[in-house]
């Protein structure tokens, strides 16, 4: 998905490639080699870190590999561009942030939410006070309800090299749906298992909870409460967070609700109206809300693909529209809304400090057990 951009860009060179599973692989460096000439492949990241010659790197590995390899990245002198969501704690991803700013490099979120037309116009009328001052907004995240129960543990296939795929992660035995499909790119199972990801709430809501944060300026910080239900499947290997619905406060008083719904969409509401957005369209409570010109003084927001971000960055030392600060505090709300549901409590959050206010429960599952020695890294 990500690295055809990449061998369209004119302005970047695919050099080297890094999988541990040797099929893909082998795919990735045919395509590049049918396109681009020849490519270096490793079968381990450090190798490829270690070639002083690459400037930037893409990570679109499984969520709990995102810090520990970004982290590693950056200490070589790499720019980072980073699939969402990308971290698996809240701890971890203070780390990250501190990491980018103390080697001071280029930090991108790859998510694509922000140059859809629809998610911006949407974020500029809510800039632009078109349905007054903001009162709510709501997150409709997709359902994901699948279950495979406990399935048999599998003999590892020949081409993956399963102990590096867990990595940081606590060990597990082997089952094709703990992993990805056997020589195939459909949706892999470990989007569904805790170990790895944290399901539809921070997967789809690194998308759509970005553009709330967005539209309403909350970028660069957090709510101040949080309290939320939800199911997390027994007995099943696919135990991420479902059937949720979490609602959060912010300092001015402004309310989110996250949930799943049938289809998706980001919407706010206003005391004057309200506007709702999906990645393909954009609707309002009257048409003059959308119709109206925005004029030569008001705000605009910035529409531009998310790698040519990442590329003009790396070339001006600029910053991305969504770097490593605005990553983190969008995916810290999928986490909190994990937590509040983990805890069954209305918890006080201090968004500065990043904890949680008298509760020391709560502030434990901050922080993401980490085996060694990738626990250097998150």
């Amino acid at each position: 998905y990500n690295l055809p951009w990449f061998l369209r860009s004119a302005e970047t060179e695919v050099v080297a490639l890094c999988d541990v599973d040797s099929w893909r692989l082998k795919n990735a460096v045919e395509m590049v080699r049918k396109q681009a000439g020849k490519v270096a492949a490793h079968a381990d990241f450090r190798d490829l870190l270690a070639d002083k010659s690459i400037d930037a790197v893409m990570i679109s590995t499984p969520d709990h590999w995102h810090v520990p390899m970004a982290i590693a990245a950056l200490r070589q002198g790499k720019d980072v561009c980073c699939e969402k969501p990308i971290t698996k704690s809240i701890a971890e991803g203070r780390r990250l942030v501190h990491e980018v700013e103390k080697h001071q490099r280029v930090f991108r979120v790859d998510s694509e939410a922000r140059f859809k037309a629809s998610f911006c116009k949407a974020a500029e009328v809510v800039r632009n006070g078109r349905i007054g001052k903001l009162v709510s907004m709501e997150v409709g995240v997709p359902i994901d309800n699948a279950k495979c129960g406990l399935p048999a543990t599998m003999p590892v296939p020949k081409e993956l090299d399963y102990e590096m795929w867990q990595g940081p992660a606590a060990t597990a035995p082997y089952t094709i749906n703990r992993v990805h499909p056997h020589q195939s790119y459909s949706r892999p199972g470990w989007m569904r298992v805790q170990d790895y990801d944290d399901g539809m709430i921070t997967n789809w809501g690194a998308h759509l909870i970005d553009i709330a944060h967005w539209g309403a300026g909350f970028e660069r910080t957090g709510p101040v409460r949080v309290q939320g239900t939800g199911v997390f499947p027994k007995r099943e290997l696919w135990n991420v967070l479902q059937q949720f619905k979490v609602d959060y406060q912010y300092a001015n008083g402004v309310k989110l609700t996250v949930k799943p719904v049938k289809g998706h969409y980001t919407r706010f509401v206003g005391e004057d109206g309200w506007v709702e957005a999906g990645f393909s369209q954009v609707k309002a409570s009257t048409p003059e809300v959308l119709r109206i010109p925005l004029g030569k003084d008001k705000i605009r927001l910035p529409r531009t693909d998310e790698k040519q971000d990442f590329v003009n960055c790396v070339k001006s030392r600029g910053r991305p529209i969504a770097d490593a600060e605005v990553g983190h505090r969008t995916n810290s709300i999928g986490l909190l809304g994990v937590i509040a549901v983990k805890t069954g409590q209305l918890l006080q959050w201090d968004p500065a400090a990043e904890q949680f206010v008298d509760n020391r429960d709560a502030n434990k599952l901050l922080e993401r057990s980490v085996r060694e020695p990738w626990n250097q890294l998150a």
